[in-house]
């Protein structure tokens, strides 16, 4: 049973053969046409196809030092990563007391008033998961050099290729009967292509046994869903009670009136109290013998006739 559920688990560590083949899988058509043609294919290498393009480009026209102690592609990548993280548009000044410190070059930048919803990547179970694809919920409004320009300034993720799709609410009737939309259940949806991987937390379900609980027992201490699930139910149950506004004195039985366990323990008690009865009127009947006194049994009063019932 355990190899069929791990059979069925999303591949979600860190695994080069899966996650590079995921990311061939994934890469546009026509790259990997233009790819094929040119005879070129991507393997685990801190360059990607574009970025080896450049390198070549530049080793021949000499740009990257003295024939014969050229950059190594590494150390070429290396600076290039470098230059493109450095932090820009400060710099280091004396003040009168002098005393160094930092001060921002031209103008404040406001960042627009939109949200970028990170979510989990479509992975069928058994497949394995792309970390160089990041799926993302966007306004309607955002365009694909939005998306890129957006990432690449605000968190310097660097992108190869973006595809996006919209997602359109179901119709809902109205109360005049005409169908409309709901503008808070329709979104964007962008898949977008990352040169370094991303591997997303795990699902709860994919979890090992161990791992599963100790996960939902930090999500319950933190968060307690449980617990506002159970308020929940018990703050229904108590609006619904017919007497619970007239009630002063009305108590709660139990966490839940109609379950087995409660009807189970009514059942029980109802029964000890019957047989008690029986036990205390079988002891007196015999005291009685033995004094030999009469045993009167009660005769049950008559039901009251039509007449009677009218009276």
């Amino acid at each position: 049973m355990q190899s069929i559920a791990s059979t069925f688990r999303r591949f979600y560590v860190a695994i080069p053969g899966p996650a590079l083949v995921a990311r061939e899988n994934s890469t546009p058509r026509a790259v990997r046409l233009r790819r094929l043609r040119k005879g070129t294919k991507f393997t685990k290498s801190d360059l990607t196809p574009t970025d080896r393009a450049r390198y070549e480009r530049l080793k021949a026209k000499g740009e990257l030092g003295r024939p014969g102690k050229e950059m190594s592609a590494s150390q070429w990548i290396k600076s290039v990563n470098d230059r493109r993280s450095r932090v820009r548009g400060f710099r280091q000044q004396t003040t009168s007391e002098g005393v160094e410190e930092t001060s921002v070059v031209g103008q404040k930048i406001y960042l627009p008033n939109i949200i970028f919803r990170l979510v989990r990547n479509q992975t069928p179970p058994g497949k394995p998961y792309n970390p160089f694809e990041a799926t993302f919920r966007v306004p309607l409004s955002i365009t694909k050099t939005d998306i890129r320009s957006y990432l690449l300034s605000v968190y310097g993720v660097k992108t190869t290729y973006i595809r996006t799709d919209i997602y359109r609410s179901p119709l809902h009737r109205t109360a005049t009967g005409s169908y409309t939309t709901k503008s808070h259940k329709t979104y964007k949806r962008a898949v977008v292509g990352l040169v370094d991987p991303f591997y997303y937390p795990l699902r709860v379900e994919d979890m090992e046994p161990k791992e599963k609980e100790d996960r939902e027992k930090w999500i319950e201490e933190k968060f307690g869903i449980k617990q506002t699930e159970w308020q929940q139910k018990y703050e229904l149950l108590r609006l619904t009670r017919s007497d619970s506004r007239n009630s002063p004195g009305w108590k709660w039985r139990g966490p839940l009136v109609a379950n087995r366990a409660q009807i189970l323990k009514l059942v029980a008690e109802r029964r000890a109290n019957r047989e008690g009865l029986v036990t205390s009127r079988v002891h007196e009947w015999q005291e009685k013998r033995m004094n030999n006194e009469p045993i009167v049994i009660p005769a049950k009063s008559p039901k009251p006739t039509s007449d009677e019932a009218k009276v």
